[in-house]
C-alpha cells in the first residue's frame, strides 16, 4: 500500500535523504535479507519487522541519535518515498514497482552530544542493490552538511574495523581523517573488535 514518506531533509543529483519512519520496515527489512552477504561480518541491520520497530522507535524518539534513509530518485529526478521503489528481486515483500525511489542505505549519527562538544557517531551500510554505485557517497556527504548545517553539530566520527575496507574507502572519500586506533572498542558479532577512529569537523567541509 502507498505511503507517505518522511520530509526530503537534503539532496543530491541521484539521492535525496530522509528521516526513518514505520512504515518503511518492510522495504527496509527486505533489503537487510537481500544483504547479508555484503554486510557480514561488519554490520547487522534489523531484518524482520519487530527488530525494525524497535530500531526505528530508538532513532525516531531518542534525541541522542537521528536516523538517515539514503534513497534513490527515481526516473524523474524525484523521491517516491519506497512507494515505487521496488527492484525486480523481492518486489512483492518489498512494495515497490520499478520506477525507481528504493532505499539505497542509511546513514545514523549516534552518541549527539550537545553543549560545547556538539559532536555525534556515524554509523553507514549499503544495500547490496546500490552498492558499488556511489549513492552512499553522495548519501554520506549530504548527511555530513545536514549534520554541520540544520543539526548545529562540529564534530562526526566514525569507527571502523580496520579489515572493513570498504567503509574505510567511503569515509576517506567524504573527506574524514584516520586520528586513531582503539583496541578491543565494540563487541560485534561475539567479540570486542578493534577499531579505527576517523573524524571530520565542520571547517573541513566549509573550507573545502
Amino acid at each position: 500500500m502507498p505511503r507517505t514518506p518522511s520530509p526530503i531533509l537534503a539532496e543530491g543529483p541521484r539521492v535525496v535523504v530522509r528521516h526513518f519512519t514505520h512504515e518503511d520496515g518492510a522495504e527496509f527489512t527486505a533489503r537487510a535479507r537481500q544483504s547479508k552477504d555484503l554486510h557480514h561480518p561488519w554490520l547487522f541491520p534489523p531484518d524482520s519487522a519487530r527488530a525494525y520497530d524497535a530500531y526505528a522507535a530508538r532513532l525516531i524518539e531518542d534525541p541522542t541519535k537521528a536516523g538517515f534513509l539514503v534513497c534513490e530518485k527515481d526516473a524523474s529526478g524525484t523521491d517516491s518515498g519506497g512507494t515505487d521503489g521496488g527492484e525486480a528481486i523481492g518486489r512483492e515483500a518489498i512494495g515497490g514497482g520499478a520506477d525507481g525511489g528504493s532505499i539505497a542505505g542509511f546513514v545514523n549519527i549516534n552518541n549527539i552530544v550537545e553543549g560545547g562538544f556538539r559532536s555525534g557517531a556515524l554509523g553507514y551500510g549499503a544495500f547490496a542493490h546500490a552498492a558499488g554505485r556511489g549513492l552512499m557517497r553522495e548519501g554520506l556527504d549530504l548527511v555530513v552538511r545536514y549534520a554541520f548545517g540544520p543539526m548545529r553539530l562540529h564534530r562526526l566520527e566514525i569507527n571502523v574495523q580496520p579489515g572493513n575496507a570498504a567503509s574505510i574507502a567511503l569515509a576517506r572519500a567524504c573527506g574524514f581523517h584516520l586520528e586513531g586506533f582503539s583496541p578491543r572498542m565494540l563487541y560485534i558479532d561475539g567479540a570486542w573488535r578493534d577499531h579505527q577512529r576517523w573524524a571530520i569537523t565542520a571547517e573541513t567541509v566549509t573550507s573545502g
